[in-house]
């Protein structure tokens, strides 16, 4: 089954800090979780160039900072000052209780990234940063970027999911990544890709839970993230962040989506039967 979002609807917009947050468990057609197994959020974030968020404290979240292109600055009261770049890349596994803050310089391009939220195995884990060069990117391939700790990607978390990344030529196809057990997660960053007879624009979200094999073909020049997770994984959800008490309960998203559905039927409805407006003589 194939599980398409629109572009989402929760947005925060703090004056030079914008946020879209996509929640892959409202994929479903009855949510009963944000999230999807390990996978708490995907959050499009964007930063206005001299723009700063202040020093703040992350508790049980493992956060993969992904920045395409553009920059990140990152300072910490453990490692220091840190930058994020297309070349670069960081995973904050909170743990315990982790600080940083995140800036742009007025000379620095606007930022445009993901922060990834994943759910830990357990609360209160060590809290640590990993920050590195990423492998060289090869156009039309996957590139593996984060894993679970242990099993050999550049970066690890405390989880059972797998991040990659692609770009993709216009009219190039490719096969998502495919692990048994696992269910699949992407997100369009930019461009356009038709998958399964579905075409997706960008900040458009598949949740993919068949366990077959999926295939892509891009439209146009495009960027895409994929995540292969286990649904069934060992989580805490008492992330500051990706399990914030504010989050609304599934129930009350189930309803919204119902009158969404609702909403849009009557509206094509009510188009569909408008008298066309005469000409003039």
């Amino acid at each position: 089954m194939l599980l398409k979002g629109e572009r989402t609807f929760v947005v925060r917009d703090s004056g030079g800090f914008v946020v879209h947050v996509n929640m892959p468990g409202w994929l479903r057609p009855k949510p009963t979780d944000h999230g999807h197994g390990p996978l708490a959020m995907v959050v499009e974030s964007l930063l206005d160039p001299g723009r700063q968020i202040a020093m703040h404290e992350h508790r049980n979240d493992e956060i993969i900072s992904w920045v395409p292109d553009g920059v990140m600055r990152h300072d910490d009261r453990a490692d220091g000052r840190l930058v994020i770049d297309r070349d670069h890349l960081m995973v904050m596994n909170a743990g315990a209780s982790f600080w940083h803050s995140e800036e742009t310089r007025a000379s620095d391009p606007p930022l445009r990234m993901l922060q990834i939220l994943i759910r830990p195995r357990a609360i209160d884990l060590d809290a640590k940063i990993q920050h590195g060069r990423v492998p060289a990117a090869a156009v039309n391939s996957w590139r593996h970027l984060v894993g679970p700790e242990g099993e050999g990607a550049p970066f690890h978390v405390r989880s059972a999911i797998d991040f990659f990344d692609i770009r993709l030529d216009a009219g190039a196809r490719v096969e998502f990544p495919y692990r048994e057990g696992r269910d699949l997660y992407f997100y369009v960053f930019s461009g356009s890709v038709v998958v399964g007879a579905q075409t997706f624009a960008e900040g458009e979200q598949g949740l993919f839970l068949s366990g077959d094999r999926l295939e892509a073909e891009a439209t146009g020049p495009s960027t895409l993230v994929a995540f292969l997770l286990d649904p069934h994984a060992p989580i805490t959800r008492q992330g500051t962040i990706g399990d914030h008490r504010k989050i609304p309960p599934a129930i009350l998203i189930r309803a919204f989506l119902r009158w969404r559905k609702f909403r849009h039927m009557w509206y094509r409805l009510f188009s569909q039967r408008r008298p066309k407006a005469k000409k003039a003589m």
